[in-house]
């Protein structure tokens, strides 16, 4: 462990499995559905699946607006499938194992029901841009587990779930904005893990009234931590440094997923530039604030994200990497 602790560059074992796995959709992307809803039918679900991207991610949305209208929508469908499942695994009830197994034959049905506006315009975005099945049910599997498992033994075990829950994702994302080739895929998986370990971090407390550590377990008693010292909501020097050594991780991830943008297709790169960046200002925000994820939730402003999109535009359109810098890090006490 120590090794690690003092290198994060090394931290890279999780990956090739994850790489393997994402791999083996591109040669058979599974059955896709039949729509054949009429027009009002989709412009109802386009819109329904736009106000549920609206009201529950202020980054998505806003990157969002910045590829084409169809893709627009396919990205309004996939986030909108995404809440859905992720909130009915989180909302507690009794037969929320039932109610999720449901959803899934829901939505990855062949020939959806006009009346099921979110399935309708999934499917639409499944079938127009030939997202992979596995991609969908492997999300739906992670978000599963979240049912029954509340804790992450290394970040190994951490890393499949974010893979499952996020880089996914991205994945899905990639096939609707286009790509090159196999190439793109490490760097969706990195960006995906990246963007996740940020929700982690940001949402600690949030998290723990639901019962649930997302941190490597064998990494916070390295530095001194336990459930109980998350549960109190301490920023001391052990979790300072902790959650410096996460945000470091999530930021060699974020410059190493970047370098995929030239993977993509142009009308796409700016959108998928600019969700990476305004989510990387999220661990920014929490450096500002003494890592404090306590008594306050860390955000990126309205004023802050327009004030970074010229800046966004120009790195992608000269190709150049990720611009964070990080603040200076707490030092280790003796």
């Amino acid at each position: 462990m120590r090794h690690l602790l003092d290198n994060p560059e090394r931290d890279t074992s999780w990956l090739d499995p994850l790489v393997e796995a994402a791999a083996v959709a591109l040669d058979d992307p599974g059955p896709l559905p039949i729509v054949k809803a009429n027009g009002d039918a989709m412009r109802r679900a386009w819109d329904c699946c736009r106000s549920i991207t609206a009201h529950h991610s202020r980054t998505f949305s806003f990157a969002s607006r910045l590829l084409p209208i169809e893709k627009r929508r396919a990205i309004w469908a996939l986030y909108a499938f995404c809440r859905t499942t992720d909130d009915i695994a989180d909302h507690g009830q009794s037969d929320a194992a039932e109610r999720l197994a449901r959803w899934r034959a829901e939505a990855m049905a062949d020939r959806p029901a006009d009346d099921g506006l979110v399935q309708l315009a999934w499917a639409d975005a499944r079938r127009r841009y030939r997202i992979p099945a596995s991609y969908a049910t492997a999300l739906t599997d992670t978000i599963a587990q979240d049912l029954v498992q509340t804790r992450y033994a290394t970040f190994d075990d951490l890393a499949r779930y974010c893979f499952g829950v996020a880089s996914t994702v991205g994945l899905m994302t990639m096939h609707i904005v286009g790509f090159s080739g196999p190439e793109a895929i490490p760097c969706a998986i990195k960006l995906g893990v990246a963007m996740q370990l940020t929700n982690i971090l940001r949402d600690v407390a949030e998290d723990l009234l639901l019962g649930r550590v997302y941190l490597p377990q064998d990494e916070m008693a390295e530095f001194g931590l336990s459930d109980d010292d998350i549960a109190h909501g301490e920023v001391d020097d052990r979790w300072r440094r902790f959650a410096s050594f996460q945000i470091a991780r999530a930021f060699r991830l974020y410059r190493e997923g970047w370098q995929g943008l030239r993977y993509l297709d142009r009308s796409g790169r700016f959108a998928i530039a600019a969700a990476a960046d305004l989510y990387a200002g999220i661990l920014c925000d929490i450096e500002r604030h003494d890592y404090d994820v306590f008594s306050r939730r860390a955000h990126v402003s309205q004023f802050t994200k327009l004030a970074r999109l010229p800046g966004i535009w120009a790195r992608v359109q000269f190709e150049r990497g990720f611009a964070y810098r990080r603040r200076p890090q707490p030092e280790p006490t003796e």
